[in-house]
């Protein structure tokens, strides 16, 4: 089980269950966009962020990123915030008759092990040795941004990483960087140049 001094933020109570299979964490809910409307959610995140930092985890799906990026935008630079991704993957969980609008298995449809290595990813900070960092324009010349194709290209390249296919190009590269996946992009880049070549 995962020790983590962090608060992890999710969207709902089946989220919350999941991640304590793996995780020792302080967990707290947003209720989906009910945290758009309580600004008492809002403050209690933003103290959190404060005082032991928080990692969001929500759902790839637009309404995920919604979430994510309110959070985000709150806190601002009053504490620390990390992100969690779980990889865009097609499914429904067991306890719904059908799945979500955009077809994509949320966090509590994911396996445990999923999640552990995303939460891993976002609360590893203490790195001995000095690490590579994604540029923007390392990004424009690989070609996952700014050129025809870019588009098509991060979507395959983020497939190969299991990270969420809707990550734009600078919050692309922020996991990256933050998370340590410069060499794990070089590999995907470089499997995606083998296929295509």
């Amino acid at each position: 089980m995962l020790n983590i001094k962090e608060t992890i933020i999710v969207e709902g109570k089946f989220d919350k269950e999941r991640v304590k299979r793996v995780c020792s964490a302080p967990i707290i809910c947003t209720d989906g966009f009910e945290l758009f409307r309580s600004k008492r959610m809002t403050e209690t995140i933003r103290k959190l962020a404060e005082t032991t930092g928080i990692i969001v985890l929500t759902d790839s799906d637009r309404a995920g990123f919604k979430i994510r990026n309110h959070i985000k935008n709150c806190v601002g630079d009053s504490g620390t915030v990390k992100h969690a991704y779980i990889p865009s993957l097609k499914g429904k969980e067991k306890r719904k008759d059908k799945p979500g609008k955009e077809g994509l298995l949320g966090v509590e449809g994911m396996d445990d092990e999923v999640i552990r290595r995303a939460i891993e990813k976002a609360a590893a900070t203490e790195i001995s040795e000095p690490i590579k960092t994604l540029t923007k324009s390392e990004m424009y010349r690989d070609g996952v941004s700014g050129r025809d194709g870019s588009f098509e290209l991060r979507q395959k390249i983020l497939a190969r990483m299991k990270l969420p296919l809707r990550l734009s190009p600078n919050a692309m590269a922020e996991l990256i960087n933050k998370a340590g996946l410069y060499d794990e992009y070089k590999n995907a880049l470089a499997a995606e140049d083998d296929k295509n070549g």
